[in-house]
Formats: C-alpha cells, sequence, structure tokens
C-alpha cells in the first residue's frame, strides 16, 4: 500500500480526494466517504441506511427527522454527476432493513430507481439487506473486479485487494473532532457510511485495530481529506 503524498487524479479530485494505491490500483478517497476508481470509472459507496428513520420509529423508537433519504440520495447524486461513473458499486447495508427498503417514500424510490436504470449498479448484500429489493441491479455477497474483492464485512484471512465497509469508521487528529474515515493498509480498505444517520466506530476499537495492519492509514474526510497514522 503506497499513500501518494499530495497526489491528485484530475481537477475534480484536486478539491475532494486523495490518491493512495491498494494491491497495485489506484484509487481516490473522496472527501464525501465514497471511493473513485478512475481506470474503471466505478464509483463505490457504503452503509447508505435508507430508510433508518423509518425502521427506528416502526421498532418503537423517538421519530428522528425524516428528510435523511432524501439528503443521502442527493448527495450519491451529486456525485453521480460529478464524476459520470459506468459503474456505482453499494458495498452492503444500502437500506436499513428490506421492509425499510419497501416503505422508502414514493419520491425517493423513483428518483433511486432512475439512477439504478441509468448505468450499471452492483448491490453487495449486507447484514441489514441480506437480499434483494424491487430497484433493479446486480445483487451479491460479494464481487471481485480486476485485483479487488468488494465485501460488506472484512475478512480476517482476507487477501490483498479487500474492500468493504460494515463498521462506519471514524478517527481524528489530536486536537480535532472526528470525522468518517476511510482505513487502509495493504491488504484492505474499510470505507466509511455513506448514509446520513449512520455514527461511527472509532478506529481504536478492538474490532478494527484488530483488522488493521499496524502501518495502516486513516483518510479523514471533509472538504480536504487528510491522511494520517492510524490512531490506535
Amino acid at each position: 500500500m503506497r499513500l501518494a503524498a499530495g497526489s491528485k487524479t484530475d481537477d475534480q479530485t484536486r478539491m475532494s480526494g486523495y490518491d493512495f494505491t491498494l494491491a497495485g490500483t489506484r484509487l481516490t478517497a473522496l472527501g464525501s466517504g465514497a471511493l473513485w476508481w478512475a481506470d474503471e470509472r466505478l464509483l463505490c459507496v457504503s452503509d447508505l441506511h435508507l430508510g433508518k428513520s423509518e425502521r427506528h420509529l416502526r421498532r418503537g423508537g423517538a421519530a428522528l427527522p425524516p428528510y435523511e433519504v432524501r439528503d443521502t440520495l442527493n448527495r450519491l447524486s451529486a456525485l453521480i454527476k460529478q464524476y459520470s461513473p459506468d459503474t456505482v458499486l453499494c458495498l452492503g447495508d444500502s437500506f436499513d432493513d428490506l421492509a425499510a427498503a419497501k416503505a422508502l417514500p414514493a419520491s425517493e424510490a423513483d428518483d433511486l430507481r432512475q439512477m439504478v436504470a441509468a448505468r450499471k449498479w452492483i448491490w453487495i448484500e449486507g447484514n441489514h439487506d441480506p437480499g434483494t429489493t424491487s430497484f433493479g441491479g446486480q445483487s451479491c455477497d460479494e464481487i471481485t473486479i480486476g485485483p479487488l474483492t468488494f465485501r460488506h464485512i472484512a475478512r480476517v484471512d482476507a487477501t490483498p485487494g479487500e474492500v468493504s465497509g460494515h463498521y462506519h469508521p471514524k478517527a481524528r487528529l489530536s486536537r480535532g473532532r472526528s470525522r468518517p474515515a476511510f482505513l487502509v493498509d495493504h491488504i484492505r480498505l474499510i470505507l466509511p457510511a455513506f448514509g446520513t444517520y449512520t455514527g461511527g466506530l472509532r478506529s481504536r476499537d478492538p474490532a478494527l485495530a484488530g483488522l488493521m495492519q499496524p502501518q495502516a492509514l486513516a483518510i479523514l474526510t471533509g472538504p480536504t481529506p487528510i491522511p494520517c497514522p492510524m490512531p490506535r
């Protein structure tokens, strides 16, 4: 794994992304929390958790502001317009559960179907959404594209080139506040959650510290992504 200090792919990523390599593949961690693979024109996002507010209320929780689906889709749509990917790959837990997928508001559901129909779209199944939905696209447990294998939950015995999500990692600089973060070493990459209501797990948590190699990096999201040694 190599972090290309100051390296950017083009004018778009110059403002919002940071380049690194995994399994010999050049990737860009975007400040939004999405991953851009320029050579494949592939945009990858993880843990959208669409419908979380509906599921929370359905399960007896307090009512949450209902705009999370619209906000998440708007941000995803903006990235698609910016990068014009040939493929969008969602790394699992795209919906907070399968009932939430069915309960999306009609306008948001229609917008999502249009996004999916316009390009190749791959849904990796997660622990929250282990099955297919009515939105189209390809659904699978995991998929290998070139040297990279995309799955929802990282495996301890993974070979180099694993890309996953699930943990919603976040990290902070010594005097800063926590931000969602990419975690990367020479074996794997773990994406931050893209969804609006998703929270996060500190990189110091044993679940993450036990997966990542000692030289792992955290790439903090935000207007200017910031790479740093992964806090432990």
